[in-house]
């Protein structure tokens, strides 16, 4: 989680003024995550979502909205010809801006229809490299290069800390933002720094906006030999276990930092998740066992989240102390399959495959398929298949598919193997190649005509933690269906294949 955009003021679970509607349980509100960190930058931010967390359920979107207008339908050519049109858009991702030259890049997340302009979010570009190293060809092996040597530019040239940290989103390429101020640089700004978002506020620094970087730096190391990789990769390790180790009850790690550089005590299931894989492969990496320790300690948490009686994990705490239970998203299912290989919890996959599976039908009103489509999947969370949030004066479909989660679903079922996973696995790729074909014509990066990408969303669909996904092509989706399409599993060293 890793992780439309998460667009409110982004990528799990909100914060303060940012709240949504309360469910069934009624308690604590739920933690932040990766996907809602934008909410404590300070910045009134543009949603990448198409909204501002404030407005999420008033209907008062700032900034545009996305052209749905659909383009022509595009044939790919069947699996090989999907996998390769998804690295294509990956690759035009990561060059989408010419101009800043053959320097330090990262890939932005979202096509220019969403609104964020070159916006590259670290989870996103973390996910990309493993997604290219997974298809193995020189030119993608060569793109996962470009994308790591940004990331460890990155890190070694914030502007305002020198402590290893990655911020939430960087700037790649020029732009002028909606209230007329330039931004003319990519990556590198013009003083040499690193380009972070300051813009839409993704300056705060989250947990699992380290765990995944780390996670695809250690990737590019096997792959490559390249020491600078694995290096990054422990000053990753090393800012999360100094600043976030929770010694409160529950344990874990806590969200990470906001914009001004204060901590923030919510705990994410995923964030802790996305821990025990990371420490676990620093440990594989680097001979060094106190990874061991690190990856035990959020081992702990993870497993304070399971619920036996449902068969799931929930979302996580809001201070250290109380379990939130409300509502129960999609990836701490999928990931906890992927990073911990436990088939004691293998009941969470099976719950979200039914629990939270959606049919978007072009015939229902809020639907934005076009005529005559119909597309099956899984959703956000269990709030998703319930809301009647706006967002841009949208509202929202309950049945819309979350095409990443789709993908992390198909890869998590491959990765267990258990009798029918594989058909079941290959039922959900053949949606996501369909939507493939279908969404997303006539969208751009930097300006420029792109194919290939999956779009976050079937149709407008919301979370539940304060944000929602449109159907705007994303490097996200698109590497998790590389992810499936491959057989790998990202969260496990030696994982890709």
């Amino acid at each position: 989680m890793s992780d439309a955009t998460e667009l409110d003021q982004r990528h799990d679970h909100r914060h303060d003024d940012h709240q949504h509607h309360d469910h069934q349980h009624a308690g604590p509100r739920a933690p932040l995550a990766r996907r809602t960190f934008l909410a404590l930058t300070g910045v009134a931010a543009a949603a990448v979502a198409g909204a501002s967390g404030a407005a999420a359920h008033d209907g008062r979107g700032w900034g545009p909205r996305p052209d749905l207008r659909h383009g022509p339908r595009r044939h790919h050519g069947g699996r090989g010809g999907a996998q390769r049109a998804a690295v294509g858009f990956l690759q035009a991702a990561t060059n989408a801006y010419p101009s800043v030259g053959t320097g330090p890049r990262l890939a932005q997340s979202y096509a220019d229809e969403l609104g964020l302009f070159s916006t590259a979010f670290v989870y996103d570009n973390a996910l990309a490299i493993g997604a290219l190293l997974a298809d193995g060809r020189r030119s993608s092996v060569q793109t996962a290069r470009v994308i790591g040597d940004g990331l460890v530019f990155a890190q070694e040239n914030d502007p305002d800390f020198d402590d290893g940290r990655l911020r939430q989103g960087y700037n790649v390429g020029p732009y002028t933002f909606y209230d007329g101020t330039p931004q003319p640089d990519g990556l590198v700004r013009a003083d040499g720094r690193a380009n972070v978002g300051w813009q839409f506020g993704f300056l705060g620094t989250a947990v699992g906006d380290m765990a995944w970087p780390g996670i695809g730096l250690l990737h590019l190391f096997r792959a490559t030999g390249d020491r600078r990789y694995r290096d990054a990769a422990v000053r990753i390790g090393e800012w999360i276990t100094t600043n976030t180790w929770s010694t409160r009850p529950l344990g874990g790690f806590s969200f990470g930092v906001d914009g001004a550089n204060q901590p923030v005590p919510n705990g994410s299931t995923e964030h802790n998740i996305d821990c025990v894989a990371f420490f676990g492969m620093l440990r594989r990496a680097t001979g060094d066992r106190r990874w061991e320790a690190a990856a035990a300690h959020a081992h702990t948490f993870v497993r304070r989240m399971w619920e036996p009686a449902s068969g799931w994990f929930w979302t996580g705490t809001n201070d250290g102390v109380e379990i939130n239970r409300d509502p129960v998203p999609l990836d701490p299912q999928t990931w906890s399959r992927l990073a911990l290989q436990d088939r004691r919890y293998d009941r969470a996959l099976d719950w979200a495959a039914t629990g939270l599976a959606v049919t978007d039908d072009a015939s229902a009103p809020t639907s934005q398929l076009p005529d005559g489509e119909r597309v099956s999947g899984v959703t956000f969370s269990t709030a998703s298949t319930t809301s009647t949030a706006q967002y841009n004066g949208i509202t929202v479909h309950p049945q819309g598919v979350w095409l990443e989660g789709t993908a992390q679903l198909a890869t998590s079922l491959l990765d267990r193997d258990a009798r029918g996973d594989r058909h079941r696995a290959e039922r959900l790729l053949d949606q996501v190649r369909h939507v493939q074909d279908v969404l997303g014509g006539g969208q751009h990066l930097g300006g420029v005509e792109v194919d290939g990408g999956i779009v976050a969303a079937s149709s407008l669909l919301d979370t539940g933690f304060g944000f929602g996904y449109f159907q705007v092509q994303h490097v996200g989706a698109t590497s998790w269906f590389l992810y499936a399409s491959t057989r790998s599993n990202p969260m496990r060293w030696g994982g890709l294949r």
